[in-house]
């Protein structure tokens, strides 16, 4: 199997370094805009033979296609922002490789009124394509990072052999936001943590299905295991309210951020 990541960043640098102790791919191609942080990802590995560093502008599909054909790659994954999603995704199709990636595409809130009404929803054009991909025998695992992915993962296996029933899926995201010699410090991609936070926030209910609510809405405090504590969760858009409901029997599903007032003030 010969794996193309693009993205070099902190997702797609650790995945270089997991995958050098793994034998089931042949070659493994990190991509990236900044060539120079692709190569300091495979030079920290102990044995890069394996490896390859390349440059790439993610935001031409035909520069896509045409590296996933000269590296002869078998699947795609994409580690970059969903800004990207749409051109890599394309791209995958068009040259038949399949295709895994951490987020869904961006949703398009509702031009005249976002906070009553839905309007384009995380993935929709994703979504629309599964019959398409099928018909070319080929894999698309969107949104499958570790949320949404591994939620959605413990989430089915909760409904498959931990309970008779579900009334309600909550998501609940928190940690220890105070990072000794940072005033302000997100966990990851900042732009994607203030596009998300920024939209509409989304609520499935099996009488109405989707609907949108107000930013930071439905407070609760959650208290978070392993030292963690109480951390107040609001509201936030995210995908799992989009995908656990087409796959599990129950009546509700929220997902909740614990942002912390520094980062909802800030």
């Amino acid at each position: 199997m010969n794996i193309l990541v693009i993205g070099a960043g902190g997702v797609g640098a650790s995945m270089a370094s997991i995958a050098e102790s793994r034998s089931f791919f042949t070659t493994f191609t990190l991509a990236d805009v900044a060539l120079d942080s692709a190569e300091r990802a495979i030079a920290a590995l102990d044995d890069p033979g394996r490896f390859r560093a390349v440059q790439l502008d993610a935001r031409s599909e035909d520069n896509i296609v045409a590296l996933i054909r000269e590296v002869d790659a078998d699947i795609v994954v994409n580690a970059c922002d969903p800004r990207l999603n749409e051109p890599i995704f394309r791209a995958c199709f068009s040259a038949g490789v399949h295709y895994v990636d951490m987020a869904m595409n961006l949703s398009r809130p509702h031009p005249t009124d976002p906070y009553h009404q839905v309007g384009d929803i995380l993935g929709k054009e994703q979504l629309a394509a599964h019959d398409a991909w099928i018909d070319k025998g080929l894999l698309a695992l969107v949104g499958m990072g570790v949320e949404p992915g591994l939620s959605d993962v413990f989430a089915r296996y909760a409904s498959d052999h931990l309970f008779d029933s579900i009334d309600e899926i909550g998501v609940r995201d928190g940690a220890n936001l105070a990072i000794e010699g940072y005033d302000f410090a997100p966990t990851f991609s900042i732009w994607t943590t203030i596009e998300e936070c920024l939209n509409p926030p989304l609520v499935w209910e099996k009488s109405r299905g989707i609907f949108t609510t107000n930013c930071f809405s439905e407070p609760e405090l959650f208290h978070f295991p392993e030292g963690i504590g109480p951390i107040e969760c609001v509201n936030v858009e995210h995908e799992e309210v989009l995908l656990m409901p087409r796959e599990i029997e129950c009546n509700r599903v929220t997902f909740k951020y614990g942002l912390g007032t520094d980062f909802i003030n800030w």
